[in-house]
């Protein structure tokens, strides 16, 4: 009787550890915020409190991205990280997110002085919408703003064209 006792309780017991166990798989990553000096290391991912960041939501052209403006090449993506740079250098940044993406880094939105960091790569025109921000990304093009104001390819475009590790610096 006791030992029967005992195996309901160990399997009801194993049955909430795995519902528990999904839900947490279901949910993703918890919620969770970091603050502190941030830097940036491309358009749309930055590093802060030693940890790599990816803006959610947004997508920046890529580091060694060209664009044309006025029949001119551009380096759009380094430009994109600049204007990056210069958000977060203007005081502490906190990001909040709570899922990964596939390389394990954390997607986020972020936020300096009360500006919405992700909201603002868009509305300048050094990252187009890429799952939110499309409202931005209307304005920004409507005022050729960054790499709306000549021709561009959309990054995750170029990547598809340049796989990491083929030529690209």
């Amino acid at each position: 009787m006791q030992a029967q006792r005992r195996g309901r309780l160990l399997g009801s017991l194993a049955i909430i550890l795995a519902a528990l166990g999904l839900l947490y798989a279901l949910k993703g990553v918890p919620q969770r915020d970091s603050t502190g000096a941030a830097e940036a290391i491309d358009g749309d991912s930055l590093r802060l409190n030693g940890e790599e960041f990816r803006l959610k939501g947004i997508d920046a052209p890529e580091l060694f991205q060209i664009c044309k403006v006025s029949g001119r090449e551009t380096p759009c993506g380094r430009e994109a990280r600049a204007a990056l740079r210069k958000l977060v250098a203007s005081g502490l940044t906190t990001c909040v997110g709570g899922e990964r993406d596939r390389y394990g880094r954390l997607l986020v939105h972020c936020r300096v002085r009360g500006i919405d960091i992700n909201a603002a790569m868009v509305r300048d025109g050094q990252a187009v919408a890429f799952g939110d921000y499309e409202r931005e990304e209307t304005e920004a093009k409507a005022a050729y703003r960054g790499v709306w104001a000549g021709e561009f390819e959309r990054p995750r475009d170029w990547r598809a064209r340049h796989p990491r590790g083929r030529g690209v610096e």
